[in-house]
Parts: C-alpha cells; sequence; structure tokens
C-alpha cells in the first residue's frame, strides 16, 4: 500500500523479490553454511601441509671462448669435465730475466738438477762430423723402417697444445723442449726413460710460436712468445730476454752460423732484425716487407742473407742487408697459392728446393733458383684425399736434401716422409701408440729420431 505511485510491472516485481526472501530465509542457509565451513575447518587440522617448493629457473650457462679461458681440446672423449684453469693460475710473465725454475721446483728440485745438468753436459760435447753427408734415397728408406715408437717414448710434455719443438743435437742424450699456447717450455730427457726427465718452465706468458737450440752453443735455447724472444742459458740458470715487443711474434730464424743476429716475424706481416749482442730489448729494424700475415720466416742455408717469408696467399724470399722501414720489394715470388700458407722453408743442405703447405690442402715444391714450381700434390694420393689439419707444417730432414716430414689427418693417425718428387717413402704409425694428429715435427740432425707433437702436449718419439 505504501507503494500506490509505482507501475503496476515495479510492483509484481518488488512482491516477487519479497517472496523469495521469505523462501530463503525459511530455509535457514545461513546455518548450513556456518555447518559445512565447521566441518570444512576441522578435517583440515588432521592434513599435514606440504610446503610447495619454490619454482627454480634454470638459467643458460652463458657461452665462453675455449681459448679465452685456455681450455685445449683433448684427443678422446674424458669421463670428467676438466676443471677450467683460472685467471690468476697463469699469471702474467715479468719482464726481464726469469730465473731457470719448474714449476714443480718445491718438490722435484733433485730431479730439475738432474735435467739440467744433463743439458749443460750434453752441451759440450761437439758432434763427430764423419758421416754428415747426405745418405742415398734407398739406404735413407731403410734406415726409416727401422726407427719405432714404444710406450716409454711418450710423455705429456707439456698441458696443452704443442705449438713448437727443438731437439738437442746431442749422439748420446735425447733432450727435446716443447712450447705449448700457454707459454710453457717442457724439457724432457727422453734417455732418461723415468717419470723424473721432464720439467715444465714458464718463461712467456703466450703461446711459445718457434723454437730453436743455437746452432753454436746448445747451452742455449731461444723460444719466442707472442710478446718477447728469450734465450734460456743453462750455464746461467736464466732465461734472458733479447727482445719485446707490443705486436705479436709469429717465427724466427737465425741469420749466421754464430745465431747472434736473427729474422723475426709478426703476425701483423712485417719481420724484424735482432740482434743478442746490443744491449736492450728492441729490435735493430722493424721492416714492412707488404704482407698482411707472416707465418715463417726460414734463412737460406748456404746465402744467409736470403730469407723466405710466407704469409696469406704470399711466399717470397727478400735479402736482408736491403730491408727498410718501408717500400721493401722481395728478389722473388713463389706464386699460386690461392689460400692460407701455413708454412714455407728452404731445403737443409743446398737450399735449392722449397716445400710450402697451403690450406687448400696441397704440398708445393719450388725450385728456388729459378723460382719454377717443380710439383703440386696432394697430401694424401689414396683414394679420395683427407682434410689436411691447417696448422700442420712441413719441415726437411736435416739429414736428407731431397726429403720432409709432415703431420697426416689419415687414419690410423701417423707422419709422413715425402721425397721432393712427390712419392711418399715412409709413414710413421703405430695403431696402439699413436692415436692423434702430430701437426708439429721436429728431426734430429744427425741421428734416426723424429718427434711429433699434438694437440693435448703429448710427444712421441721414432
Amino acid at each position: 500500500d505504501g507503494y500506490s505511485d509505482l507501475s503496476a510491472y515495479e510492483r509484481k516485481r518488488l512482491k516477487n523479490i519479497t517472496e523469495n526472501a521469505k523462501f530463503f530465509a525459511a530455509l535457514e542457509l545461513h546455518e548450513v553454511s556456518a555447518r559445512l565451513s565447521q566441518l570444512t575447518t576441522k578435517r583440515q587440522s588432521y592434513v599435514t601441509k606440504r610446503a610447495k617448493p619454490k619454482k627454480v629457473e634454470v638459467e643458460a650457462a652463458p657461452r665462453r671462448s675455449m681459448r679465452l679461458l685456455r681450455v685445449e681440446p683433448v684427443d678422446f672423449p674424458l669421463l670428467e669435465t676438466p676443471a677450467r684453469p683460472e685467471a690468476e693460475e697463469y699469471p702474467q710473465v715479468p719482464v726481464g730475466p726469469l730465473p731457470m725454475v719448474p714449476e714443480d721446483q718445491a718438490e722435484n728440485s733433485k730431479w730439475t738438477e738432474a735435467l739440467l745438468g744433463t743439458w749443460m753436459r750434453i752441451s759440450e760435447l761437439k758432434a763427430d762430423d764423419a758421416d754428415q753427408g747426405t745418405p742415398d734415397i734407398k739406404r735413407y728408406q731403410e734406415s726409416l723402417s727401422s726407427m719405432v715408437l714404444s710406450e716409454e717414448n711418450i710423455r705429456k710434455v707439456v698441458k696443452a697444445r704443442v705449438c713448437s719443438m727443438a731437439i738437442h743435437p746431442s749422439e748420446s742424450t735425447i733432450l727435446v723442449a716443447a712450447g705449448d699456447k700457454w707459454g710453457h717450455v717442457g724439457l724432457w730427457n727422453v734417455s732418461c726413460r723415468s717419470e723424473e726427465g721432464a720439467h715444465i718452465f714458464i718463461p712467456h706468458s703466450f703461446q711459445v710460436n718457434c723454437m730453436h737450440f743455437s746452432p753454436c752453443n746448445p747451452a742455449h735455447l731461444l723460444s719466442l712468445g707472442n710478446d718477447t724472444l728469450r734465450c734460456g742459458d743453462v750455464t746461467r740458470a736464466v732465461f734472458d730476454e733479447i727482445c719485446r715487443s707490443e705486436g705479436s711474434f709469429s717465427c724466427f730464424d737465425f741469420l749466421e752460423e754464430s745465431g747472434s743476429t736473427a729474422i723475426v716475424s709478426h703476425w701483423d706481416g712485417d719481420v724484424a732484425v735482432v740482434d743478442r749482442r746490443t744491449p736492450g730489448v728492441s729490435s735493430e729494424l722493424s721492416a714492412d716487407i707488404g704482407f698482411r700475415r707472416t707465418r715463417t720466416v726460414h734463412v737460406h742455408p748456404v746465402n744467409k742473407q736470403y730469407f723466405l717469408a710466407a704469409g696469406s696467399v704470399d711466399v717470397c724470399v727478400f735479402d736482408v742487408r736491403y730491408l727498410k722501414a718501408k717500400g721493401n720489394k722481395p728478389l722473388s715470388s713463389l706464386t699460386g697459392h690461392t689460400k692460407s700458407v701455413a708454412s714455407a722453408y728452404f731445403s737443409p743442405v743446398t737450399g735449392s728446393r722449397v716445400v710450402t703447405v697451403c690450406a687448400d690442402d696441397k704440398l708445393r715444391i719450388f725450385n728456388s733458383k729459378n723460382i719454377q714450381v717443380l710439383l703440386i700434390f696432394k697430401k694424401q694420393s689414396k683414394p679420395k684425399p683427407t682434410k689436411t689439419a691447417s696448422q700442420n707444417l712441413a719441415v726437411w730432414d736435416p739429414k736428407q736434401e731431397h726429403c720432409f716430414l709432415v703431420g697426416s689427418m689419415a687414419q690410423p693417425r701417423q707422419m709422413q716422409v715425402f721425397q721432393d718428387t712427390g712419392k711418399l717413402l715412409h709413414s710413421f704409425s703405430n695403431v696402439d701408440c699413436l692415436s692423434s694428429v702430430c701437426s708439429i715435427i721436429v728431426a734430429h740432425p744427425s741421428q734416426n729420431i723424429v718427434v711429433g707433437g699434438n694437440s693435448s702436449g703429448r710427444l712421441h718419439v721414432f
């Protein structure tokens, strides 16, 4: 009655709402709701609530350069991932002379003294020149076939990839030096045949690109790092600093038999003349030879004023007497390389041949007198040639004018000896002992000894 002003529709709607309210009140639903809430609370009190684990988001580890972390690839799969060396584990080597103290001096000082004593003793002995001529090919091939590899002549001498090697000229003791990519120099007395026969020294901060025993005094071991050239003098037990550069050294060779002067190449293409007799650590001359990159330099064995430089696709002969800072022109060029050249070397006795290794998987033999290419052949003469390792170097055997050695990726793993005619004379292999590529090879100047170094720091002595 109090809603007489409403329309008929609104009065009917209000009546329905009132009747519905009375109906739900009669059902007493609020009591049922309270009862259900009470039962639910009571049941939950007997239930142990398990803590919900927090969701952990797994972040993908950022990719890092193995080269910058100084983690070396191995030749076989490991069961456990090796620990990555920390930066502080390999501090920068200080400038100036360094004492010839090995990394493990505190534990094996007596064995180190024995090794250095052996090096000093054998350096005082003079080699017998009675039979130093080049043997004929048949006799030489027979001597190659007699050389074998045994387990005791395999040793991990340095910690990382072998970048360079040198073998002492002694005829009584086999002493091998190896340089790796972390600046370590390992000395191994192979003739010792014991665990104490090898020790590691750290004369460089970066990889050791080239090593030579002095041609007139094998008590001196010269090693070339990326930024410094050092001379390890065992008579004074010190690594002297001969030359230092802001650039990046790649290779060196002696310009005379006394070993006093050397030609040194830079990765950026320049070459430098270094004289060990002058004070200071600067080169005598730095010369731009027009190369974008210079990987190896090699001095002619007879005419020491000539040296061979190999770079990106350039292989040229220069005269050191006419080098100047700019505008140098080569005496001759060995053309035909279309990809990066890994190495170029004169033959050891007369220098009448040059062997080059190119990334196009070809070995080239040149006549250095009239600079004519005599032979171009694939490294593998069997059905389909396998790809060669880009860092493989072909080195002449100092005992044989017409033969050189080179690493191979063929299976089984082997080191090969070629004649300058392209004939494969011999393959050094051992299925049980040699299972990796030996990209760095060195041969003894007078004995039937060949050493191959691999990417994990191991040396194999045939």
